[in-house]
């Protein structure tokens, strides 16, 4: 089962649903290594601004399947995460001395939604 068809199966029950996709989501450990492998010493402030990204990037991409538009805009799905995290994300990577400005902050949420769509997705339980 693909990413967005798993997202489509938590949109039909939405509060159900953020539970689940948010202990599918990959640990926020593992993406700080994949993503900001040279400075993981910095870690809390990085670890904090992944998790603020990826539960973005979730809380988006259900909202998308729970209106059955989940293969909409991605250009509006970046803007929507944008919107959510760009100010407080660009804070916490600043403490841990990363000058990051809009375009940076983008290919860092790409990144999650990447490495997010090629996790191999178990199958969800219709309970």
């Amino acid at each position: 089962m693909s990413f967005i068809g798993v997202l489509e199966a938590v949109g039909k029950g939405f509060e159900k649903g953020l539970k689940w996709a948010l202990a599918f989501a990959i640990p926020v450990e593992k993406l700080i290594g994949l993503l900001f492998p040279s400075i993981a010493p910095v870690a809390a402030e990085l670890v904090d601004a992944t998790t603020l990204i990826q539960n973005a990037v979730l809380m988006v991409e259900q909202k998308y399947a729970a209106t059955g538009t989940q293969s909409g805009s991605g250009a509006a799905k970046l803007a929507e995460v944008m919107l959510l995290t760009e100010q407080a994300v660009t804070g916490l990577l600043g403490k841990a001395g990363i000058a990051a400005d809009s375009g940076y902050i983008a290919n860092i949420i790409s990144a999650v939604v990447a490495i997010l769509n090629v996790q191999r997705a178990q199958p969800v339980s219709q309970a």
